[in-house]
Formats: C-alpha cells, sequence, structure tokens
C-alpha cells in the first residue's frame, strides 16, 4: 500500500502554490486579465498552468506548509507582490489615458464625459478611446507575455519569503508613477502645440476681425485639428507604450 506523508505532499504543492498565489493576484488586479469578460474558472486554471510552467527556471524555494506559524507572512508577500504587478501595468494605462484626457480638454471635449466602471469615476470619450487602444496594443504587441515575465522575474527577484516590505522597497514603485505621469504629459504634447496654435490662431482672428463670432466657428476649427491630430499621432503610439511596459517590467527584475 502507497503511503504518503504530509511533508512529501506539501514538498509536491508548495512548488506550484505559492506562484499560482502570486499569478493569481496578478490576474485579478492587472488590465485585460482583470476584464470580468475573462471568467474566473479561466483566470485560476490560467494561473495554474502559468504557475507549474515556470517550476523549470524557477529556483530552489523553501518548503512552506499550511500550518507553519509564517504561512501568513507567505501569503501577504505573494498577494501584495501579485497586486504590485497589476498596479504597476494599471499605470501604464493610466499614462495613455492621461494623454487622452489632455487632450480632450484641449480639444473641448470633456464635457463628453460619462462613468467608467473600471475606474469608478467620470471619463471622457478621448480618455476612454486612448485606453482602448492601449488595451488593443496591450495584446497586439504580447503585452502579456510581458505580464508573464514580469512574474517570472518577480520570482527570481523577490523568492517566496516573509520580507514583503522588503520587496515593496526594492521595486520603488514611487519612481516608476512619476516618469508615467511624465511620460503621458509627452505622448499627449504634439496634439496639445498643435491644438495651442489653433487656439492662438483663433485668437489673431477674433481681434482682427472682431465682428466674426469666434465661438461659432472656434469649437468646430478645434474639433477637426485635434481629430486630424489624433489620427496623425495614434500610429506612433506603439512605441511610448512599448518603452513604458519595458519600464514597468523592469521594476520586478530586481
Amino acid at each position: 500500500m502507497i503511503s504518503i506523508s504530509e511533508a512529501q505532499l506539501m514538498a509536491w504543492i508548495s512548488p506550484v502554490f505559492w506562484p499560482f498565489l502570486r499569478t493569481l493576484a496578478v490576474f485579478t488586479s492587472a488590465p485585460v486579465f482583470s476584464s470580468r469578460a475573462f471568467p474566473m474558472r479561466a483566470k485560476i486554471a490560467l494561473a495554474f498552468f502559468v504557475a507549474l510552467g515556470t517550476q523549470a527556471s524557477m529556483p530552489p524555494m523553501p518548503v512552506i506548509g499550511f500550518n507553519d506559524p509564517q504561512v501568513f507572512g507567505v501569503v501577504l508577500q505573494q498577494v501584495g507582490i501579485g497586486l504590485a504587478i497589476g498596479f504597476v501595468v494599471r499605470v501604464v494605462f493610466a499614462a495613455v489615458e492621461l494623454a487622452g484626457e489632455v487632450v480632450g480638454f484641449q480639444m473641448g471635449l470633456n464635457f463628453a464625459a460619462f462613468f467608467d466602471p473600471t475606474l469608478g469615476a467620470q471619463s471622457s470619450a478621448v480618455a476612454r478611446f486612448f485606453g482602448q487602444m492601449a488595451s488593443l496594443l496591450f495584446v497586439v504587441m504580447n503585452g502579456h507575455l510581458m505580464v508573464l515575465l514580469a512574474i517570472n522575474k518577480s520570482l527570481h527577484a523577490f523568492p517566496i519569503d516573509q520580507n514583503f516590505l522588503e520587496a515593496l522597497k526594492k521595486m520603488k514603485l514611487f519612481h516608476l508613477g512619476a516618469d508615467l505621469f511624465a511620460s503621458g504629459l509627452w505622448i499627449a504634447l504634439p496634439m496639445v502645440g498643435m491644438l495651442m496654435f489653433t487656439n492662438l490662431a483663433l485668437g489673431i482672428i477674433s481681434r482682427v476681425a472682431p465682428q466674426m463670432n469666434i465661438f461659432s466657428i472656434g469649437f468646430p476649427i478645434t474639433l477637426v485639428v485635434g481629430l486630424l491630430g489624433i489620427t496623425v499621432t495614434l500610429p506612433m503610439l506603439d512605441q511610448p507604450f512599448i518603452n513604458l511596459m519595458g519600464r514597468a517590467i523592469d521594476v520586478f527584475g530586481g
């Protein structure tokens, strides 16, 4: 009769369970993965297969049983690091949406706002459009594979233990947030410059021809120029997005 001890069972389960917990935390917080259209059962199954697939490249891990005193700290570390990975990817999307908010404000389309359930706040039409383009680029340019790479790299940089605060200190997420905020403004800068030049030209026209109702023609002109600017600059959004994703993934490389 085959007998299996608890120590043997933990030696088999522990190397898969803790990466599975970290991966599942990523799938519940990262954009696209956390979509309601992605069923929860599919998330759990995919997280299990990812944790199983990373076993070949993972460093030796301690065997931690479910009855050990340090299990609460280990669970907190796995969930915290997984949520941090999802948060960083969400910040990349927020940088692109910030560019859309700035452009929409310059175009005068911020009044066309509606409730965004993913953000829990009001979002303008241009910001939502930029967010959808970011989701499309995320899938087309293998952003999902970059997230899986970040999970694998985090297992090497932040091994499974109880030092969640130490791992959070090494990530320095606040530096990344400042950089991505500046990147969002840089993405919007060409269209903002174009719209500011348009507003300057309209101001000169209003001074030269005061009898012209500048308010009746200013909004259509600004709207057309803004749409033309989005049409011209949108095909160049791929490189900044990839650069931002690369910088975000490097945070978890130690």
